[in-house]
């Protein structure tokens, strides 16, 4: 069915940015490349086999225009449809329902800067804008529509957290507890995921258990064969992510880090406190914009932790984003903290997660240290355990 909590939210979002000269929201699918359409009709519908395209305007009841081989698939959705036969019908539909002259948005991406907010092929857009439709994109829209959980996602996320950060320190307790035996990377991993399982929780990859120049690759992952054993003196680094397997379950994710011995080494401490203080500095500046009512932009938190890790000497080894959306999938299509590998001008908006994790990532050991953070309309507020020292690992 028609997810009519969408397309009011949609018509919400258009009605409160009347500056944007919004005519309305054209999401089109064509064989599942459009994962937002399919969010807002409804997953179990079947097999479509040709182009869709559903049009919210701010007045009028949304339509949508579909192939008549593909129109009895959606007569149960409780939405009107408009049918098209051949090339030249869908055009001349779908020129009778977009506004001449008018915006509408589409998932796409000018110079496909924002990729999760780019799931629309250029002739597509081509296309609508040949019907003299001016063409914006809906990155901030749709995260508005689709990507602010509800309460029953929040609770889920919150008890997902609360065992993750219970499970990590098991891992390294675990690690301490066989260490005469010699455990590998991918046993603790195992742990890990047997963990999962009986806690209810599940992820379809990961965790990545990293020792020493592993973890210096942001996403290693250990296989049964050639993992690294664990010893004495080693550096390890863990990051999971899961959640619970009903319908509101969304994902936590987090990243601590161990060292295997009685002290932490100088230069590990050191990498350590410059990781952290940029989380800690990323959620401060959340926390002071939040109460001063100033609505921040993904790439703005990003290039605060940036700078901050490029002052201390270590900005070449800060290699990705700052941190991303969560959802549903552990990385959403909401907003990403992000100046790096994108240019993330989403605003990041209450009713959103996203993670703070800041990295370095030195030839002979990595450092991350990640949090998830929720933003109400009261502020930020991190949902995780937050590390604030290493954790020593002893036999």
């Amino acid at each position: 069915m028609l997810s009519t909590q969408i397309v009011r939210e949609a018509r919400e979002y258009m009605l409160q940015n009347r500056q944007l000269g919004l005519n309305g929201w054209l999401i089109h699918d064509y064989r599942h490349s459009n994962p937002i359409f399919w969010q807002v009709m409804g997953e179990n519908i079947g097999n479509v086999t040709r182009p869709c395209y559903l049009f919210i305007s701010l007045s009028d009841e949304p339509k949508l225009l579909t192939h008549h081989v593909d129109a009895g698939k959606f007569q149960e959705t409780g939405v009107e449809l408009v049918i098209y036969r051949s090339r030249q019908t869908m055009q001349e539909n779908l020129e009778g329902l977009l506004p001449s002259g008018g915006y509408v948005a589409m998932e796409y991406s000018p110079l496909g800067t924002i990729p999760r907010a780019s799931k629309v092929d250029a002739g597509t857009i081509e296309l609508v804008r040949s019907l003299e439709v001016e063409v914006i994109s809906s990155a901030d829209l749709l995260q508005y529509a689709t990507q602010r959980w509800s309460q029953a996602q929040l609770s889920s996320h919150l008890r997902s957290a609360d065992k993750l950060g219970r499970i990590v320190l098991e891992a390294f307790d675990h690690i301490g507890q066989t260490l005469a035996q010699q455990p590998t990377e991918y046993q603790v991993a195992e742990f890990i995921r047997r963990r999962f399982g009986e806690e209810g929780l599940h992820s379809p990859d990961g965790p990545i258990v990293a020792v020493n120049g592993h973890s210096s690759d942001p996403h290693y992952e250990p296989s049964s064969e050639g993992s690294s054993v664990i010893q004495e003196g080693d550096w390890v680094l863990i990051d999971l992510w899961a959640k619970e397997t009903h319908q509101d379950g969304v994902y936590a994710d987090i990243t601590w880090v161990a060292y295997v011995g009685e002290e932490v080494p100088e230069k590990h401490r050191e990498v350590f406190q410059v990781v952290t203080t940029a989380r800690d500095a990323a959620l401060k500046y959340l926390d002071g914009s939040a109460r001063h009512g100033i609505t921040l932009q993904g790439h703005q938190v990003d290039r605060l932790a940036r700078e901050y890790i490029a002052r201390r000497g270590y900005g070449d080894y800060f290699t990705h984003r700052l941190g991303h959306s969560i959802g549903s999938e552990v990385h959403g299509d909401a907003v990403n903290l992000d100046s790096f590998e994108t240019e993330d001008t989403r605003s990041i908006l209450p009713g959103i997660c996203f993670s703070i994790e800041p990295g370095i990532y030195l030839p002979e050991f990595g450092v991350r240290s990640e949090i998830d953070v929720y933003l109400s309309e009261e502020g930020p507020s991190a949902t995780t355990p937050v590390q604030q020292e290493v954790v020593l690992i002893r036999s």
